[in-house]
């Protein structure tokens, strides 16, 4: 059976998030090294992370606590 990758969009579905979102992590650095790394169309390289990669790190992940605008 073919090793299955999570591309972006992928990665976004699973956690819920935006594409957007997941974009800004993997700008900023806050997701884990790909596990892959795929040549794609026009020469872009794409990341793809393993599904339990990301649930690895969706699991153990630092949490922002936002504060509520109610006093």
């Amino acid at each position: 059976m073919p090793t299955r990758y999570l591309a972006a969009a992928a990665v976004a579905r699973r956690l819920g998030l935006s594409v957007n979102t997941i974009s800004g992590y993997i700008q900023k650095g806050m997701l884990p090294p790909p596990d892959a790394v795929i040549s794609a169309q026009k020469g872009r390289d794409m990341s793809v992370w393993l599904p339990e990669t990301i649930d690895e790190w969706q699991a153990n992940r630092p949490r922002v606590k936002r504060q509520s605008g109610i006093s």
